[in-house]
């Protein structure tokens, strides 16, 4: 498998998706770990994993970014073949109503059992909830990309986004502990 998380953005100095990433175990069910931290630009955070795939063959890519003011785990179930950009990437892109490949399907559904994912880090007692939504910016643009790279292939592909680390968040932003995000993880990897 392969496991991505972003490098922090935005003016952040941590972004908890790679964060946790790192912290996972190497192995994980039957699953062999390989984690990559990907960079936040619109287009290269896809190339990066597209080139990491070509070696490794993974049966699952799942990518792990922050949602900022979300207060669960967030498995995605569709990403759409838009871009809208209201910060800049890590590159100064910032592209508005566009599209992530021209002349494509409007969307793409995600090919990992996002609900059974929900459900089982739910069972943990832990906050998940689907999400229809991986918005406009880059964590879109990439699973965007993937599933559109991965139609009709026996790889899985999924994104999950993680809610802000406390130290980011403040007292009035949603947020969870570093610890929480990684069982979190661990357990959408098992129910794989």
């Amino acid at each position: 498998m392969l496991i991505t998380g972003f490098e922090p953005f935005g003016g952040e100095t941590v972004n908890p998706s790679w964060e946790a990433v790192v912290r996972l175990p190497d192995t994980v069910g039957s699953y062999r770990l390989c984690k990559q931290c990907i960079p936040t630009v619109f287009g290269r955070a896809a190339e990066a994993v597209l080139t990491a795939a070509e070696s490794l063959t993974p049966d699952v890519i799942l990518c792990i970014g922050q949602a900022g003011g979300r207060a669960a785990i967030t498995p995605e179930v569709v990403a759409i073949n838009r871009q809208d950009a209201t910060i800049p990437d890590n590159a100064g892109n910032m592209p508005q109503d566009t599209a992530v490949i021209a002349k494509e399907r409007e969307a793409y559904f995600s090919t990992i059992p996002a609900r059974r994912i929900t459900e089982a880090i739910q069972s943990k007692g832990i906050p998940s909830q689907l999400s229809y939504s991986a918005g406009v910016f880059v964590c879109n643009d990439l699973l965007y990309r993937l599933l559109h790279y991965y139609h009709g292939t026996e790889t899985q592909v999924g994104f999950l986004h993680v809610p802000y680390l406390p130290e980011q968040a403040g007292t009035s932003i949603p947020n969870l502990p570093i610890d929480t995000i990684v069982k979190a993880l661990t357990v959408a990897i098992e129910a794989l």
